[in-house]
């Protein structure tokens, strides 16, 4: 009997580790995945033009898996080695928190988390576990690793100084005849359920590394409606201050998930450019979570940027030529400066390609009759005006911040 027993506990504890060892790799490669679908191959004039962009993606989800960003994989969307085969020169990495069961585009309750059972199979920290605040907080623990762990090839942007200094980096990198090797990387939140109704975490988020961040995820919450929720209402009076709040202290406010009436409401009170980091318009994909043309017009006049993405939740297809299709739409309804990149990589989403082939997006871009010019402002050039823009100077930081040294960097 005891010898019996001492078998079953040794089976359970097996099952336990090769649980917590194995399901978290197992799931993401189930979840985060390229559809093998064909695509052209790549022109040389296409390569040629995309080795000299400087490309940002203002949406990748890769902090919620069981992975370092410095880790090469075979799986999976992003990381550094395919950041730079793809020549990224900077990543906006968004933490998610928390999602509803049964997770759909049109009304979700906040009552259930999937999160928390990916938390504890990842064996994260205890105090993550049932903190959605904590959640975030390690989320941001996990990118400064991966910057301290790069040797210098992960650059931590909190500062406006940041965004020019990489881009005198990434261009002298290449005056120097290789190619550019140092990525900015930049924290981002989907949905401020974190602050778990605490205007004074907001602050503790800005000082551990967050520079943007979105108001609302898959459900409503007490800041505001999302376009997935079951109200789907406006801004809240806390959602209001939180909106100030960010932008006085230099957060980039994202209205991706925002229902119609949360858009609307933030578009008015507005200072400084919104984005919507990840999604599409309804022009070209007709599904509730894309910008009406409205919409469109409301970021911008703000001076901000649209994020399109590659997920047939954005496109209705994953093809680089829907990409191109949403971009002259925002060209020719606003003006193509207000174009910008934002894949959802790593979001629980299948895509044609992976970060290393985004030269598929600029191939169809050329092809699509946009002229150099454009092209460069829809792949990188007008996400960086934003950020320079939105961010505050290094000599506007409040001098008795203890979290950040002199050179703008977190200092977690």
């Amino acid at each position: 009997m005891k010898k019996a027993l001492l078998s079953l506990t040794g089976l359970i504890v097996i099952a336990a580790i090769a649980w917590f060892t194995l399901s978290p790799s197992i799931f993401e490669k189930q979840t985060n995945m390229i559809d093998g679908k064909p695509l052209p191959g790549i022109r040389a004039e296409a390569q040629e033009l995309h080795d000299s962009l400087f490309i940002v993606d203002l949406h990748s989800d890769t902090l919620l898996w069981k992975r370092k960003i410095t880790d090469s994989v075979d799986y999976g969307h992003v990381d550094m080695k395919r950041l730079q085969q793809g020549n990224v020169g900077l990543q906006i990495f968004s933490s998610v928190t928390k999602t509803p069961k049964g997770q759909n585009y049109d009304s979700n309750s906040a009552e259930t988390d999937n999160i928390t059972l990916l938390a504890i199979s990842q064996l994260q920290p205890f105090r993550t576990w049932f903190s959605l605040f904590e959640r975030q907080m390690w989320h941001m623990t996990k990118l400064d690793r991966a910057v301290a762990d790069s040797e210098g090839q992960l650059a931590a942007m909190a500062v406006s100084d940041n965004v020019t200094a990489l881009r005198s980096l990434r261009q002298s990198e290449r005056e120097q005849g290789t190619q550019p090797r140092t990525i900015g990387v930049m924290f981002s939140a989907e949905g401020l359920q974190t602050l778990e109704g605490n205007r004074e975490n907001l602050e503790k988020f800005y000082n551990a590394g967050m520079r943007m961040a979105g108001l609302v995820h898959f459900f409503d919450n007490e800041l505001a409606g999302s376009m997935h929720g079951e109200e789907k209402g406006g801004l809240t009076e806390f959602g209001r201050e939180i909106v100030r709040d960010m932008e006085e202290m230099g957060m980039i406010v994202d209205i991706a998930h925002c229902s119609h009436a949360c858009v609307a409401d933030i578009l008015a009170m507005a200072r400084r450019p919104v984005v919507s980091s990840h999604g599409g318009v309804q022009a070209v994909c007709g599904v509730n979570r894309n910008l009406s043309d409205e919409e469109i017009r409301g970021v911008a006049a703000t001076g901000g940027i649209i994020g399109l993405g590659y997920w047939d939740g954005a496109m209705c297809d994953t093809d680089p030529k829907s990409v191109a299709k949403a971009v002259l739409h925002v060209r020719d309804l606003v003006g193509i400066e207000h174009a910008a990149l934002g894949s959802d990589f790593d979001g629980a989403v299948t895509t044609r390609f992976d970060t290393s082939g985004i030269v598929h997006v600029t191939q169809a871009l050329m092809d699509a009759g946009l002229s150099e010019e454009e092209i460069r402002a829809v792949m990188g050039g007008n996400a960086l005006r934003v950020l320079e823009q939105g961010l505050i100077p290094l000599l506007q930081l409040p001098e008795e911040n203890p979290e950040l040294d002199q050179s703008g960097e977190s200092g977690q």
